[in-house]
């Protein structure tokens, strides 16, 4: 038998993440799905049933015990519930957060696993890229164990992690950190397993599992997390920089109803605003387009991929000089532009 260390996670020498995020499900009428999350469901049966629901709960991240359920310190709380009770084998429902992607972090979050009579599971997702690819954490009490595995277009790998107690109706925590290739899994603030190294997925989305017919809650969860830089910024950036006559740039991508939006910008504020249709056409038909004002010229054109489609527009604004024509802007944009794409394999490649 595999033995595992358990150890104190302070004993870590943990990184400084720059950003945090707080999920209070106060923040969200009783039962209803909150607002900023979609359901995902990974095997077969019916998708989850999430919902806000009032449990008696900590208020704080704090050790727990067995004996937390009775503890003075409980009291009424907004928490997450998974309440479908479909005993479909190979049913994992999940609940994803849609307002981040996350690279190097960590996340905290309290869970009760409360009933099933097939599985009493709980547990986090991470990397998640869509419902056959991600990183799960899982706690379960009918198989007194933790366990961490990978799903890899729909397939499960090992699952690795010890035997260990894991009490129904208390409240525990689950814990992980990711730190580039570096994975941590944690159980009730104590570490589960040796630290584990992977390199399937870089970054991802983070969410909460479930499997089978197990009814589970959620509670305070905290996400520390470095911020990412997506490369379409980082070649913005570098652009301004190498390029001081350069007024404004932009990289603009179509949304999911085919709209231009811009993606990246020397003015960071300007991300997620709309385009126009002179941003449109330069991804859809390759189109340029050349305008002049007091001083400035300002070309759009599009940004293509290794196999030369397009797969975004770029818009530069430059400081014109005395004599500009039209030919001399184009090329002075092009020449901006043919570097960014250098860097661009594919149309993914600009939001990673």
């Amino acid at each position: 038998m595999r033995k595992w260390f358990i150890g104190s996670a302070l004993a870590l020498a943990l990184p400084v993440f720059g950003a945090e995020i707080r999920i209070d499900f106060s923040n969200f009428a009783t039962n209803t799905t909150p607002a900023g999350f979609h359901r995902a469901l990974a095997g077969g049966g019916e998708p989850g049933d999430w919902k806000i629901v009032m449990d008696e709960s900590p208020s704080a991240f704090a050790p727990l015990t067995p004996q937390a359920g009775r503890m003075p310190g409980m009291t009424q709380h907004a928490v997450l519930a998974q309440l479908s009770q479909d005993p479909t084998d190979e049913r994992f429902p999940m609940l994803i957060y849609d307002k981040e992607t996350f690279k190097d972090f960590k996340l905290t979050t309290r869970f009760k696993i409360v009933s099933g009579v097939a599985e009493q599971m709980a547990g986090i997702v991470f990397r998640y890229q869509n419902a056959s690819n991600f990183y799960v954490l899982r706690a379960s009490a009918l198989g007194h164990n933790v366990r961490f595995y990978k799903v890899v277009d729909g397939l499960r790998g090992n699952l690795l992690g010890p035997d260990m107690d894991v009490s129904t109706n208390v409240w525990h925590t689950l814990g992980v950190q990711c730190q580039g290739n570096q994975i941590i899994c944690m159980f009730d603030d104590h570490l589960v397993m040796p630290a584990l190294t992977d390199n399937t997925f870089a970054a991802g989305k983070i969410g909460f599992w479930t499997m089978s017919d197990a009814v589970s809650y959620f509670g305070d969860t905290t996400i520390t997390y470095t911020p990412r830089v997506p490369m379409a910024q980082t070649l913005v950036q570098r652009m301004m920089r190498k390029y001081p006559r350069i007024l404004e740039l932009r990289v603009y991508t179509l949304d999911d109803k085919g709209g231009p939006q811009i993606i990246a910008s020397n003015h960071e504020k300007e991300i997620g605003q709309p385009g126009t249709d002179a941003e449109k056409g330069a991804i859809t038909t390759g189109t340029l387009y050349f305008g002049r004002g007091k001083g400035t010229v300002a070309v759009t054109m599009p940004l293509t991929d290794r196999n030369g489609d397009p797969v975004a527009a770029v818009r530069v604004q430059l400081k014109s000089f005395l004599g500009e024509t039209q030919d001399t802007a184009v090329d002075r944009a092009r020449l901006i532009v043919r570097q960014m794409q250098a860097q661009v394999v594919s149309g993914q490649d600009l939001t990673q």
